[in-house]
């Protein structure tokens, strides 16, 4: 059970099991079952109904059809973005992006270089590195580099930067030259890797902003603005920007890699739990679609000066 609000009565406490059923513990019961209140989680009402006079312990209230988030969100609602540019001063770009409680450092490092097998190509190369400090979460991970390599979700993190990246770059217009995209993820509550593309993208592009005012560059070349997002299915219910909370036992996770112009750069699915039909599919696409404008308009604002090469 999960705690709501109390009830009428100072000393009565309102629950919610997982069935949506409300129960009413009385002050004698729950002395017995508690020692101290746990934190309330916030919730969302679909229907307006006044709690009924209740009587007895362990009431259930079945007049209530409620879903709730546990950070008061709408199933359609993104969690509070905050980006700060600039973050990192000895960066050629860099941001701070926090995306309700999880935040990451992303950092664009320009190197007048290429792989070996893009030399003498005239191409440039955008690749990334991802890590997590060791208590951005809830326990202690340790380094990988104690254990000697990167962890399978490590390399395919970094490969899904650099890839969404690369789709929206003009590789040819960039000149032999590569760009280090890192992201480092200082606290983690779900969506680590949709908030690192989010971020880096910025990142990348105040770095190109450097080399256009410097002349290497007459234009930024990228043809499109990217960002991503999670969705998924928790409790039957269509929700966007998973929190980990959420993600932790959603029956569907979802993430999306979008442009401006709408394009699907990359799609990752997982039924975990449940399978899911055409008409969810459909309904999480236009979901993630309305979270990735929204996060691009808040690239725009950063980058407002920035001119693509279309």
């Amino acid at each position: 059970m999960v705690f709501i609000a109390t009830s009428r009565h100072e000393n009565d406490w309102l629950y919610c099991t997982r069935e949506r059923k409300v129960v009413l513990i009385r002050f004698s019961v729950r002395q017995n079952l508690f020692r101290s209140k746990p934190q309330a989680p916030a919730y969302r009402r679909r229907k307006l109904a006044q709690w009924p006079s209740l009587t007895t312990p362990h009431t259930l209230l079945q007049s209530l059809d409620m879903f709730y988030r546990s950070d008061n969100r709408t199933p359609d609602q993104m969690r509070p973005v905050n980006i700060v540019p600039g973050y990192i001063n000895t960066a050629e770009g860099s941001v701070l992006i926090e995306v309700g409680n999880t935040r990451v450092i992303c950092t664009a490092s320009i190197e007048e270089s290429v792989p070996l097998f893009l030399r003498n190509s005239g191409k440039g190369w955008i690749t990334a590195e991802y890590s997590m400090l060791p208590r951005a979460t809830l326990t202690r991970t340790p380094r990988e580099v104690t254990k000697g390599r990167s962890s399978g979700r490590t390399h395919e993190i970094q490969r899904l930067i650099g890839r969404s990246l690369r789709a929206v770059t003009d590789l040819v217009r960039l000149g032999e030259r590569t760009i280090w995209i890192d992201c480092d993820v200082i606290q983690a509550d779900g969506g680590t890797r949709t908030a690192s593309i989010t971020g880096a993208f910025i990142a990348l592009g105040l770095a190109l902003e450097k080399l256009v005012e410097a002349g290497t560059l007459t234009s930024a070349p990228l043809r499109d603005f990217v960002a991503a997002v999670s969705v998924g299915i928790v409790d039957g219910e269509i929700l966007l920007d998973l929190c980990y909370e959420e993600d932790s036992r959603a029956d569907v996770d979802m993430n999306f890699v979008m442009t401006a112009g709408r394009k699907l750069v990359d799609i990752q699915a997982t039924a975990e739990h449940q399978v899911f039909d055409e008409q969810q599919l459909a309904r999480m696409i236009a979901l993630a679609g309305q979270g990735v404008q929204s996060l691009i308009s808040k690239q725009q604002a950063i980058l407002g000066t920035l001119t693509l090469r279309q």
